[in-house]
Formats: C-alpha cells, sequence, structure tokens
C-alpha cells in the first residue's frame, strides 16, 4: 500500500509525543485548572491516532504506536543516561547538574507510566475505532473518534496517573482529582477538534485513494510485520462519515 501522507503524520505523532513527555515537567494553570504542560499538547498523539487509523488502517496505526513508544523509550533512557554519565568540574556546577536531572533526566515511576501507559491506552484507542468502523460501516466518524478517545484516554490517564503515583505518593483524593481533571481536558480537546479531524480524513482518504476496512486484521498489537491485506475502498465509494 504506497502512501504519501503517512511518513509526515508518523513525523508528527512521534514529535507530539516526545515534546510532551519533555513539556510535563512544568506545571501550568489554565483558568481553574493546573496541568502538567505535556497534558496540553498531548491530546493530538490522539487525534492522530485517529486519523492513522481511520484512513490507513488498524495495521499502519500499530506500526507508527511502536514507532513512538521505541522512541519515547530511547529517549527517555538516554536522557537518564546523559545525566549519570560525569562533566567536567569546572564547566558543570552541582546546581547545572541538579537542574538537569529535575527538567530532562527521567524519575523511574513516570517513565514506566508515561510508557505503560501509551501503550495501552494508544492501541486501546486504535482497536475501538477500527471495530466502530466496521459496525457503524464507514458512517457517522464522530461516534469512531470520540467513543474510541474516551476508552484510550480514560486507560492511559488511570494508568499513568496510578503507576506515577508509587513515586509522588499522592493522597487518594488528590490522585482521583488529577485523573478526573485530565481526562476531562483530554475529552474535551477530542470533541473540539472534531471538525477539524473530520476534514483532514475526508483529504486524506482522497488524496492517499484508499480507505482501509480491518475485516481481517489480528488485531494483537505485537503482530507489527502482519501482512497488509485490509479491504481498501477507492474514494469514489467511500461511504459518508457523517
Amino acid at each position: 500500500m504506497k502512501t504519501r501522507w503517512l511518513p509526515i503524520i508518523t513525523g508528527f505523532f512521534v514529535g507530539v509525543l516526545l515534546i510532551s513527555n519533555i513539556a510535563s515537567v512544568k506545571p501550568v494553570k489554565v483558568w481553574l485548572f493546573t496541568y502538567d504542560a505535556g497534558t496540553l499538547l498531548f491530546p493530538l498523539s490522539y487525534i492522530f491516532g485517529d486519523i492513522l487509523t481511520e484512513v490507513y488502517g488498524y495495521r499502519a496505526s500499530r506500526k507508527v504506536i511502536w514507532t513512538g513508544f521505541i522512541c519515547a523509550a530511547i529517549m527517555a533512557g538516554y536522557l537518564w543516561l546523559v545525566g549519570r554519565l560525569p562533566a567536567p568540574g569546572e564547566d558543570w556546577e552541582p546546581a547545572a547538574q541538579a537542574g538537569y536531572e529535575r527538567v530532562l533526566a527521567p524519575v523511574g515511576w513516570i517513565i514506566v507510566g508515561s510508557l505503560t501507559a501509551f501503550f495501552a491506552g494508544e492501541f486501546s484507542n486504535s482497536y475501538i475505532l477500527a471495530k466502530l468502523k466496521l459496525i457503524t460501516k464507514g458512517r457517522f466518524l464522530w461516534i469512531r473518534t470520540i467513543g474510541s478517545t474516551l476508552v484510550g484516554q480514560g486507560i492511559d490517564t488511570v494508568v499513568f496517573v496510578l503507576i506515577a503515583n508509587i513515586g509522588w505518593g499522592w493522597s487518594p483524593g488528590t490522585v482521583v482529582a488529577v485523573i478526573l481533571s485530565n481526562y476531562i481536558f483530554k475529552c474535551g480537546i477530542e470533541v473540539l477538534f472534531t471538525p477539524i479531524t473530520y476534514a483532514i480524513v475526508i483529504g486524506l482518504k482522497k488524496s492517499e485513494g484508499i480507505d482501509v476496512y480491518d475485516r481481517d486484521t489480528n488485531f494483537n498489537p505485537f503482530m507489527v510485520f502482519e501482512k497488509e491485506h485490509g479491504k481498501i475502498s477507492q474514494p469514489d465509494s467511500i461511504p459518508g462519515v457523517m
């Protein structure tokens, strides 16, 4: 399956993921709510995930998710390693080392939580969207994008906060508050961006000339090199998405 835009979308997907992970160290206040800065950008990764699965199918989305996961793991591991390597004393003061570790060097449970949550949430999102596409016969795109995000972001948020809290040690009340505020914000972004998602999906289907239906797909997330044999519709036969 030849594609023109898939490598570009993959690049944006991975870029949003990595930037979100780095930015998450900074808390920011938006109106009455406080989030980590990564939360403001991270919902875009789910929008890209929706677009990938809707247009190119679960198989292509699975490869992109694994690409993002591996890149995030490499980034976390390398930043941690750099933080452990010695620096010339005259050029690197203890305060600078402390600043690096605070901002860039990942903390154990936060990284474990981030990677685990990303893996579980993104694959849940992609699986549900692909299944809903079959059930709705390609119609009602908004049901697929919002429905899959409600589940995927829910899993992602709960898994990350619960695992990261092993290191944070927050009270149960704080944990629940953080989960709810982050979940509502992330899902709200999905709803808000629905018209843009529609426009991109329709444009990509026409430009690429494909509309993959995962009728014979093995949804095992570890079958990365499964042979491509998804059902494809030509642009003129693409059903309505309203």
